[in-house]
This record gives structure tokens, C-alpha cells and sequence, in this order.
């Protein structure tokens, strides 16, 4: 039996959420600021579906994934359908002149990986990696509306 780690991390972005969403919901251009996604694609004859390639420290796993649940400007939820078990929904919240972000991610953990590391220090990695990348899409979704205007 694998076990599941869950991190929430969240970030207010000085954007309207109209906009932090049409970013956000772009899933292939997600690399762009999330360090360990190497590549996320959309096959033409079923959006609902993403195939998504991760890479970190010579360690390399994919997975497909299927949107669950999709309320535009409010929620993208989704699981895995094979490859790396995993699940989570990314939230955004109005606040007039910014948007809140906040992503929640649980994935379990193989049992190789169990092995090699803590679950607690593997956690505190992800936890920051995740923090960093919204960071970095915060960054990404200011210079994007500075180009717009």
C-alpha cells in the first residue's frame, strides 16, 4: 500500500481572475513555471485529458490525468488515470483587484521512493517546490498582463 502525501500552498496574484484563469487553465503551458513538469500535452479528441511528464534529480515519471471537475474561475479538480498516482484541484478566489490561487496536490508515494527517502523530507521538498512555482506563476502572470497593457 503506497502512501499519500498532501501539500495545499497558495498565492495572490495582482490580476483579475478572468485573466490568472485563462493562464492557469492553459495546462499545456504549465511548465513555464512549474520546475519539475517538463512537458504537459492535450490530445486533440479528448480535452479532459492531459499526459503529463515530470523530471527532477535524474528521476523521471509521466502520468495521464483526467479533469474531473471544471467550473470556470473557480475550480479545476482532476486524478490520475495511470503512470504516477496522483490528485488534486486548484482553486481561485475573486478578490476585485487580485485573485487568489491555491493549488492542492496528493500523490503517492512508490515504493522505491519510500525507501530511498523520508516522507517527511520528500514533503518539505515538494511542499517548497510547489510554493516556488507559484511563486514563479505569479511572476509569469504579472509580466503577461504588463505585455497586455
Amino acid at each position: 500500500m503506497p502512501d499519500w502525501l498532501e501539500h495545499t500552498v497558495q498565492v495572490e496574484v495582482e490580476a483579475p481572475i478572468d485573466f490568472v484563469w485563462s493562464l492557469w487553465s492553459d495546462l499545456e503551458q504549465m511548465p513555464r513555471w512549474m520546475k519539475w513538469i517538463d512537458s504537459v500535452k492535450i490530445p486533440e479528441d479528448d480535452p479532459d485529458i492531459s499526459i503529463w511528464k515530470l523530471s527532477s534529480n535524474g528521476l523521471e515519471f509521466s502520468w495521464r490525468s483526467r479533469i474531473l471537475k471544471k467550473i470556470p474561475l473557480q475550480i479545476i479538480e482532476w486524478q490520475s488515470i495511470d503512470g504516477l498516482p496522483n490528485r488534486g484541484a486548484i482553486r481561485f478566489y475573486d478578490r476585485k483587484t487580485s485573485s487568489i490561487v491555491k493549488l492542492t496536490v496528493a500523490y503517492a508515494i512508490p515504493g522505491v521512493i519510500g525507501k530511498i527517502m523520508d516522507n517527511l523530507f520528500l514533503g518539505k521538498v515538494v511542499e517548497s517546490t510547489l510554493d516556488a512555482d507559484l511563486q514563479r506563476f505569479k511572476e509569469y502572470a504579472l509580466r503577461c498582463k504588463d505585455a497586455s497593457l
